[in-house]
């Protein structure tokens, strides 16, 4: 069985809860580039989903810090510089680095989640979705994906930003 949100499944539901309160959400750092610096096509519902509030970004200091090591990496840095000629590059970053700390709620870590990733970096955003009752853990990492089966039995869906529809029927997945 294909990774939920892999080509050929189906849509998943809507982020709002059943209540019209926003759906938790945890976006990991690769989604988060094709977000703020390379405005994936496949990422535009997400993106219009947290601005436009239907969901809430989560993050934590050990989120954030890998956002800062990876932004800070000379490739990502010459993108920056594309992106804004003339700006700093550094200052590029820290302005991204900051819009996204304005919007995303920071949560303190609560634990770890009883599913384990077999890539240890990745954890931390599985440890934060499960603590924070998350119901979406937006990746492209194949690590995570692999998980996305026994995640949807615990109430949590992990898949790549092209499957978040806002407009799909409710099935359940994602909700609390």
């Amino acid at each position: 069985m294909p990774p939920s949100g892999a080509p050929g499944t189906p849509a998943l539901p809507p982020a709002p809860t059943p209540d019209g309160s926003a759906g938790r959400a945890v976006i990991d750092t690769n989604v988060w580039l094709d977000l703020y610096l390379y405005d994936d096509p496949g990422a535009q519902a997400l993106a219009h989903a947290l601005a436009q509030g239907r969901l809430q970004a989560l993050r934590t200091p050990g989120t954030d810090d890998e956002l800062q090591r990876v932004l800070a990496r000379p490739v990502f840095a010459q993108r920056l510089g594309r992106r804004v000629p003339g700006a700093d590059p550094v200052a590029a970053a820290q302005g991204l680095i900051q819009r996204w700390q304005n919007i995303a709620i920071e949560m303190a870590q609560r634990g770890a989640c009883a599913l384990v990733c077999r890539d240890p970096d990745d954890q931390k955003f599985l440890d934060l979705a499960c603590g924070a009752g998350a119901a979406w853990l937006f990746t492209k990492d194949r690590a995570l994906l692999s998980l996305a089966a026994k995640a949807r039995r615990a109430g949590l869906a992990i898949v790549v930003p092209s499957a978040y529809r806002p407009d799909a029927r409710q099935d359940g997945i994602g909700y609390r």
